[in-house]
């Protein structure tokens, strides 16, 4: 064994304990990552409104809890998107993630472990190959980016790899960053930029350490293999978003083609007004997710937590309703779910669970989120979570949003 990878079996950080909150995650995931790699987990857009409202509107809703005659055991089981998972959390599709050398496949892997589904990015950094062949429950995520025909043609490579639906993302918006800056993020890991780079990771070596294998130093892949035929070379992330920009967005007629062509599951993910939510299941979507891409999108945007009851009370009875944004414990969980939702999607929470401590750290965050979801119904007197409704919650005059008619 050479002496970079015995330095790296030795990492004591490689292996962190179990961590008790998904905040602990994040606390791990800033203390490991360099600077600008951790800014870009906690990115939103310009003052961060929607950002910061995703998370703090759940505490604004109470519990009216029953004290007498808990069941001893829960059913969180559910379907979603014609597929079966052991609990109301899966995993939201995010780009690039160089927090792990594993990265997507990783999360894959966790994902698989505690029986649940994942959104796999077409900016992920993992082939699609990869990424299904250790778990069965993928659902494969586009942007609209390039013409009709290249659009199919990436849907169709993750079909054969065995994707089970599709995601829809329209829920992103180009833009300049937040008021305290943008992170800098290279649009390629090379010399230059690894030497740009090298103050922030001298002072976080368990970063570094955790990329040397067989000796040998990985260098993180900023390129997105599932924007191209399989074995070709991926664009870079910004090529990528240079291309998305230069795309006309879709309209509801693009999509409508792309659901008939896809044929099977098919997930709009970006919906925050009842007319949009509508259009969904005129087109024959068998998903909408209530999103408004985590604060990445034009700010000012209302919590997806506000929007989402007048929503699945619109569209509930036609297609399933999942949400994301904001979700941090198994209680925002039970929130959505008594609201209406059938499953939640998360992002930045197992982001900082896979830069804390890779695929256990996944594993773990998703751990304590069903754990959250057990003690809640235990809390609520409910002994399967599709019994959750209204009346579990307190629900102050003036929280939801309703609007588009």
């Amino acid at each position: 064994m050479s002496k970079l990878s015995e330095l790296a079996e030795q990492n004591p950080w490689r292996r962190n304990p179990w961590f008790e909150t998904v905040l602990e995650a994040q606390r791990r995931a800033k203390k490991r990552l360099p600077k600008s790699v951790y800014s870009s987990l906690i990115a939103g857009t310009q003052a961060g409104i929607t950002l910061n409202d995703n998370v703090e509107a759940y505490r604004e809703i109470g519990f009216a809890p029953h004290v007498v005659g808990t069941t001893p055991e829960r059913k969180l089981e559910t379907r979603v998107m014609g597929q079966d998972i052991s609990f109301p959390v899966m995993i939201s599709p995010t780009g690039v993630q160089a927090v792990d050398p594993d990265g997507e496949v990783a999360v894959s892997r966790a994902a698989a472990a505690r029986g649940t589904a994942m959104g796999l990015s077409s900016f992920a950094s993992k082939p699609v190959e990869e990424v299904t062949a250790v778990n069965d429950k993928i659902f494969f995520q586009a942007y609209w980016l390039g013409d009709r025909e290249e659009i199919l043609r990436r849907a169709e490579r993750a079909r054969e790899a065995g994707a089970k639906g599709l995601i829809v993302t329209t829920d992103w918006v180009f833009n300049i960053g937040r008021d305290w800056g943008s992170p800098d993020i290279p649009e390629q890991v090379d010399l230059k930029a690894l030497a740009k780079l090298a103050p922030e990771i001298a002072v976080r070596p368990r970063y570094a350490l955790d990329w040397i294998r067989d000796g040998k130093v990985e260098i993180p892949d900023l390129t997105a293999p599932n924007l191209v035929d399989k074995g070709e070379q991926g664009p870079t992330f910004f090529g990528a978003y240079g291309q998305w920009m230069n795309t006309p967005p879709p309209t509801w007629e693009d999509l409508k083609w792309l659901r008939e062509h896809w044929g099977g599951e098919f997930m709009v993910k970006g919906i925050t007004r009842l007319d949009d939510a509508k259009r969904a299941v005129d087109i024959g979507a068998t998903a909408i997710s209530v999103s408004n891409h985590g604060g990445n999108n034009l700010d000012g945007t209302p919590a997806t937590i506000r929007v989402l009851g007048p929503i699945a009370d619109a569209v509930g009875n036609d297609l399933d309703v999942l949400l994301d944004g904001g979700i941090r414990r198994g209680s925002d969980v039970v929130k959505a779910l008594a609201l209406g939702a059938k499953a939640v999607m998360i992002g930045r929470a197992y982001l900082w669970g896979l830069a804390a401590n890779g695929q256990a750290g996944v594993e773990n965050v998703l751990d304590l989120l069903r754990m959250g979801v057990d003690s809640s119904l235990m809390g609520l007197g409910k002994d399967d979570i599709h019994d959750l409704s209204r009346d579990d919650l307190l629900i102050p005059e003036g929280f939801e949003r309703s609007f588009g008619g």
